[in-house]
């Protein structure tokens, strides 16, 4: 269950992030991601009582609806009591905030009118709202000092760990990786050599930024060789459990969630060390909170720390596009050939894909007669089993 919810939440934000909505979805609890509230749609032990109390369906509707109020209202005194509550709430989905947004949640976290105007007040006069000024759409946008201070904190350890170079790996060790590489069958592009020069020079940052398809894992598993040559331990680390196993099946690296490596840390287990490379895939995806209590870590420890991923494609889940703050501020290698596919006009489709251009990667693969129509769902399903079985 819990995997599938991983995979609902990636979907719900690759469309989000397609249609420019600021906004994103966490499928952890509220308590995983360590916000003092109590959640308000449920099935946990009062809900279980309810439905097991012999009740007829407009009762236990009724019952329902009574201790959803009350979970609001108990999560609105917390707010009224301590608004900072609310500001981390709000900035664990977007770093920059409207009052209309202030406003939704101060509804959804309150009962009545009374307690409404008593969240708004206590959340628009906290001391740690800050205002931003004017949006686009002329519309006041507020952040928090914690998240300010969250991002030059981020900003800080990735300048100092740019400016480093403590991570050598010699001509040799990269020249045998790239050989043993060709002798396998791959041979690296232009644009993936340059990467993989990027990544394995001595500084303590590395950004490598491409779209799906452009071999990034597969230029990031000679980088694993070179790196095991010199002396180095290699990790792998994502968002999500999907991404930690690609990253792992594409190059070799041992990669696991970045959930997972901080709770080891926090046990004790698995430190880095000035002898670690760490692989970040889907940076795109990683908030800025969470990045920077990694690459702070990271920092302390002396390791290096890669960053790869693509910037249009998705925005964090968590508040703030750290990954792409951070390639505007220190910059990095780009990968633009889409070497996933072999037809030009392939390519380009999936170049239409990752930039959100869904309409003309469509039309593509129609042009080719490579879109199939059905009057339903079960029809769909039914030709697409028949096609496999035929084509297979």
């Amino acid at each position: 269950v819990e995997r599938w919810r991983e995979r609902w939440a990636e979907l719900a934000n690759e469309r989000l992030a397609e249609l420019d909505i600021d906004a994103r979805i966490d499928h952890r609890s509220l308590e995983a991601q360590g916000i003092a509230l109590e959640p308000q749609t449920q099935i946990g032990a009062p809900a279980q009582r309810i439905e097991g109390s012999g009740l007829d369906a407009a009762d236990i509707e009724a019952d329902r609806a009574e201790l959803h109020r009350e979970i609001a209202r108990g999560n609105g005194t917390r707010i009224v009591a301590d608004p900072s509550v609310a500001l981390d709430a709000i900035t664990h989905q977007q770093s920059t905030f409207t009052r209309k947004d202030i406003a939704k949640f101060a509804h959804r976290h309150s009962d009545g009118m009374e307690q409404f105007d008593a969240v708004m007040g206590a959340i628009s006069g906290a001391p740690d709202l800050v205002e931003l000024g004017k949006d686009g759409r002329s519309e006041d946008r507020f952040t928090t000092r914690q998240m300010i201070e969250t991002e030059q904190r981020l900003h800080g350890v990735a300048e100092r760990m740019a400016g480093e170079e403590r991570h050598a790996v010699s001509d040799r060790d990269r020249a045998t990786a790239l050989a043993d590489a060709n002798r396998h069958g791959l041979v690296l592009s232009g644009e993936q050599t340059d990467a993989f020069d990027h990544i394995t020079d001595g500084r303590g940052l590395g950004v490598v930024v491409g779209f799906a398809g452009t071999g990034k894992s597969a230029m990031l598993g000679v980088a694993r060789q070179a790196w095991a040559a010199a002396g180095y331990e290699v990790r792998g680390t994502a968002l999500s459990g999907i991404a930690a196993e690609n990253l792992e099946s594409g190059s070799g690296i041992s990669s696991r969630t970045i959930a997972s490596m901080e709770h080891g840390w926090g046990q004790g287990r698995d430190l880095l060390s000035a002898r670690d490379v760490l692989v970040i895939d889907e940076a795109g995806m990683v908030g800025t909170r969470q990045l920077e209590r990694v690459l702070s870590h990271a920092a302390d420890a002396g390791a290096k720390v890669v960053l790869v991923g693509d910037p249009q494609q998705l925005q964090a889940i968590e508040a703030g596009a750290a990954f792409r703050s951070i390639h505007e501020r220190h910059g990095g290698v780009e990968i633009g050939q889409v070497r996933r596919q072999r037809e030009d006009w392939q390519r380009e489709a999936t170049r239409d894909l990752a930039a959100s251009r869904i309409g003309a990667a469509i039309g593509a693969y129609d042009d080719k007669g490579m879109v199939h129509q059905a009057a339903t769902r079960d029809q769909a399903r039914s030709d697409l089993v028949e096609r496999w079985d035929r084509d297979r």
